[in-house]
């Protein structure tokens, strides 16, 4: 693979992204999704975090092989100092370290954005995913047992937290990601390929 990057994700990637996501669907319990959405669905979520939190995707060559998000992770206005994250490899590109090169993009981000607390959302048991959180300073938080039905079982999700802010009185507001510098964004993207670099040939 040649012509790897990291990039802010775009609405026209939709469809690629689409294609990426809709496997977990229909053959894994990592999402609790049933149903494929429409391209206008997905869209439409896309459109509701674009701007607001980083969208990134990892392509070679011009092909998305993986993309992760951020997003609130509760409404109230006390937890905006919170972010939940995402992220979906393409099937036949695990284990490149594209996962985790996104992971650490969307948190020094999120850092520029006033985050506090980034937050995953696990089905259990998921080594490769625990391995993931826990290698990156995240912490178990704890386990919600027998919360969601998928595929004929009650499964288990594991919340993973990890701190990436200071926790000062009176903090400044959250900053919505399209008011972050470009060039900033841009070097921490660089930054970030450099995780998976070795793992690519």
């Amino acid at each position: 693979m040649e012509n790897i990057m990291i990039r802010p994700a775009r609405l026209e990637d939709a469809s690629e992204i689409l294609k990426i996501y809709e496997p977990y669907i229909k053959k894994t319990t990592i999402t609790f999704e049933y149903e494929v959405p429409s391209l206008e669905e997905f869209r439409g979520r896309m459109t509701g975090i674009i701007g607001a939190y980083p969208y990134l995707v990892c392509e070679a060559d011009g092909k998305i092989l993986a993309y992760a998000y951020a997003h609130r992770f509760h409404e109230r206005a006390a937890y905006q100092w919170d972010a939940e994250l995402s992220v979906y490899v393409e099937e036949e590109h695990t284990g490149l370290g594209m996962g985790k090169a996104l992971y650490h993009a969307l948190m020094e981000l999120l850092k520029l954005q006033n985050v506090k607390n980034a937050y995953a959302l696990v089905t259990s048991p998921n080594e490769r995913s625990e391995a993931l959180h826990l290698g990156m300073g995240f912490r178990l938080e704890g386990l919600n047992r027998e919360t969601g039905y998928k595929m004929g079982k009650w499964l288990d999700v594991s919340c993973f937290v990890k701190n990436i802010g200071t926790h000062e009185c009176d903090p400044e507001g959250i900053l919505p990601f399209a008011g972050i510098e470009k060039a900033r964004v841009e070097r921490i993207l660089e930054d970030s390929m450099k995780l998976m670099k070795g793992n690519i040939k």
